[in-house]
């Protein structure tokens, strides 16, 4: 194996592998493992459909808020980001922020998807970007690069997508019976209907939701025997996995006959608003929590961003597109309570808790080792690097932290939470750190010096704790 400074720059074989350690730890046994991608935010229906992508920007740039901020960040005009311009327009634009991109993850990220799957070796820029989007345009157009084939191209075994309660799941079902190899599941993400943000937004959602269930909801045993049936309906379809996504986590000690009272008057429409919806969203956690415990699903929490900063683009683009940022709330003793109120009725299921505030790595570290239990691995886990943190010195830090804290080798490893087939190769760029890591302590003496004992970890983490996990 060659150590040639060009063979380790984002195109070469050995990129973020630092050592002979570590070469060998990722060829001899990260690189090959399939993938387990249990948090996406991939379409089901484009998945299904299995159609050709119209242009690299429709399946590069579209809706991926990243490379938006990073646009923006640049001033480049908002008619190329989000805006109406041309597909080859918006991608002339970023190129010629990508040059600029040195030190974001963006950056790599980047060129990593551009040589896998499309085996282009260039740094993009305005030089090369006209000949680079017609090469892109070209494969997209070939059966190799359908959503499918893109899948299997990554070795994608399973993943699960992001789904509202109310959504029928037909795209999962077709899916199912196509024989297309790859687990599409559907994860419940019911957000929506126990957050009370907008109370207009709010009942529009309650009444899709009596809609599917065709049944009236007012008062909040009707919502929660609601929320049941959608739970039962997305086991029959094969799901696995909950998942929550909070500003801050709400208090879920504050319900009362009051305000259960107040609840069922806004449901029918009496009431313009409802005083407290932190504490019915806190109720409501609870009591879903509890039924994931009863069909053995794992919960996910996903806390700590603060979203839609800016309002006026929430007015003309809406939402998830590039205006969130880290929040500063503390809410690990609410979430401590919840665990073990869940733990002592022996209702606590299985818990991943993903923090974007990187000075509660400790903290949630910490906790997340209060409520393990014979016969399960990490029962409670803290989770990988997430949104703002899933990048090289954030990972590093959560690996770090969890390392020192708790196991790193019963953790569940990678996740996109994406919205682009191209983004599996984050996994790569994951096991390479990992690899990376482990491989630079093995060559100063800090770990064995014994590839197959530390190379069985490093698949553990890659692929087999997460298969073990989710049983899948």
């Amino acid at each position: 194996m060659t150590h040639s400074i060009k063979n380790k720059e984002v195109f070469g074989e050995s990129f973020l592998l630092e050592s002979a350690k570590a070469e060998n730890l990722y060829f001899g046994y990260a690189k090959e493992m399939p993938i387990i991608d249990y948090h996406n935010h991939l379409e089901p229906d484009v998945i299904s459909n299995n159609q050709n992508f119209r242009s690299p920007t429709a399946i590069w740039l579209d809706g991926d808020h990243y490379k938006w901020r990073a646009m923006r960040n640049f001033g480049i005009d908002e008619q190329f980001v989000s805006g109406k311009a041309s597909d080859l327009e918006k991608f002339r634009k970023w190129s010629e922020v990508v040059p600029f991109t040195l030190r974001n993850p963006l950056f790599h990220w980047s060129h990593l998807e551009l040589k896998n799957p499309f085996g282009i070796k260039q740094y993009l820029s305005p030089k090369n970007a006209d000949s680079v989007y017609h090469q892109m345009n070209e494969s997209l157009q070939t059966a190799d690069f359908l959503p499918q084939s893109i899948i299997r191209n990554f070795k994608v075994q399973a993943l699960c997508t992001t789904d509202d309660p109310s959504d029928d799941l037909n795209y999962h079902k077709a899916l199912s019976n196509s024989g297309f190899k790859t687990k599409i599941l559907p994860a419940f993400r019911p957000d929506s209907y126990i957050n009370i943000i907008n109370p207009e937004q709010y009942l529009s959602n309650i009444k899709k939701l009596e809609n599917v269930c065709e049944t009236s909801i007012e008062s909040v045993s009707d919502l929660l025997n609601a929320l049941q049936s959608r739970i039962n309906y997305f086991a029959e379809i094969g799901a696995k996995v909950a998942d929550h996504g909070f500003e801050y986590f709400p208090d879920t000690t504050k319900w009362n006959l009051e305000l259960e009272t107040e609840f069922s008057e806004f449901l029918k429409g009496n009431n313009p608003s409802f005083s407290n919806p932190e504490a019915l969203c806190g109720y409501l956690l609870k009591e879903l929590c509890k039924m994931y415990s009863e069909k053995g699903w794992v919960q996910q929490f996903h806390v700590g961003a603060t979203r839609n900063n800016n309002s006026e683009m929430l007015k003309k683009i809406g939402i998830n597109t590039g205006y969130d940022a880290i929040g500063e709330q503390y809410f690990a003793h609410r979430l401590s309570i919840l665990l073990d109120e869940l733990n002592s009725a022996g209702q606590l299921t299985k818990t991943i808790i993903y923090n974007l505030n990187p000075t509660f790595n400790e903290v949630l570290a910490t906790l997340a080792g209060n409520f393990n239990e014979g016969g399960m691995k990490s029962k409670v886990q803290f989770g990988a690097a997430w949104w703002f943190l899933d990048q090289l010195d954030g990972m590093k830090k959560q690996m770090n932290t969890l390392s020192n804290i708790g196991l790193i080798s019963t953790f569940v490893g990678m996740l996109t939470d994406s919205r682009s087939l191209l983004s599996f190769s984050r996994h790569d760029y994951f096991r390479r750190l990992l690899c990376n890591m482990f491989g630079s302590e093995m060559e100063r003496g800090l770990l064995p010096n014994d590839e197959e004992w530390v190379g069985k970890i490093i698949q553990d983490i890659s692929y087999h704790n997460t298969k073990n996990y989710f049983e899948l």
